[in-house]
């Protein structure tokens, strides 16, 4: 598929791997949706690409993707200003880290371990099924091929659901539901002619992991085997869209870790 000129939504789009990819499609000429629960990072995201590619080139919608309403009422918005969306990059998530037995010997708590696979993994399917519904709906496109197709979606994993680290429990479930789900997903989508793919990163330089003391990001690094650096979330982005160009691209895991596998601890 042709990124210029389509709807493309990004849930996670006002930071870290979703933002990098909302600017991407963005410069690649699609019409981008921010999608994120925080309103002033969306708008603020929104506005610069407006600013850089042209007014009208994106919008912010705050959504929650967890909550079905919030999902609908962000694509309502996104279809009034751009259109039909037929690219979903499902970028959003959390992570956690808690032994299932606390130092103190009391069990990690139910919650938390809930809590990030409903937002990983429940609301990514939630976001899915709802993209999924409407793109079924449109024509399929002319790109030359005897059937053409209506659109493209991606989850985002992550190397965790590999080989997920001590305490990486709900983290690594979430993720590794994720992975299970794609092929499933492309299977059951092929008769829409929506293709579905998921890319698992490694160790990014995201905000997140900014924070860290920069010894810490240093060790990380330096455990990656080449190149011996953090990724870039430009790189992500690319990977991204070309999984979005690339048609024979179908319910495929892609790692991006360059060649990491993470240590128990």
């Amino acid at each position: 598929m042709k990124i210029e000129g389509q709807t493309a939504l990004v849930t996670g789009g006002a930071s870290g791997l979703g933002e990098a990819t909302a600017r991407e499609l963005a410069r690649l000429g699609a019409k981008v949706a921010v999608l994120d629960r925080n309103a002033a990072l969306a708008e603020k995201v929104a506005a610069e690409i407006g600013e850089e590619f042209g007014k009208g080139r994106a919008v912010a919608c705050v959504c929650d993707i967890t909550d079905t309403d919030s999902v609908n009422a962000a694509l309502d918005k996104a279809e009034a200003a751009h259109g039909p969306a037929r690219i979903l990059m499902n970028v959003a998530g959390i992570g956690s880290a808690k032994r299932i037995v606390g130092k103190d010997g009391n069990p990690a708590p139910l919650e938390d371990f809930v809590r990030v696979v409903n937002i990983n993994l429940v609301g990514g399917y939630n976001m899915a099924r709802l993209f999924a519904a409407r793109c079924a709906k449109l024509a399929t496109l002319d790109n030359g091929d005897e059937k053409g197709e209506r659109g493209v979606m991606l989850f985002t994993a992550s190397v965790a659901a590999f080989d997920g680290q001590v305490g990486q429990q709900a983290y690594s479930a979430s993720k590794g539901g994720l992975v299970g789900m794609t092929l499933p997903m492309a299977r059951d989508l092929a008769q829409h002619a929506i293709r579905v793919c998921t890319v698992a990163p490694g160790l990014f330089a995201t905000p997140l992991l900014l924070e860290l003391p920069e010894p810490v990001q240093h060790s990380l690094a330096a455990s990656i085997p080449f190149p011996p650096r953090l990724g870039k979330p430009s790189e992500f982005a690319e990977l991204a869209c070309h999984v979005v160009t690339n048609g024979h691209l179908n319910g495929e895991v892609i790692r991006l870790d360059g060649a990491l596998r993470m240590a128990p601890r």
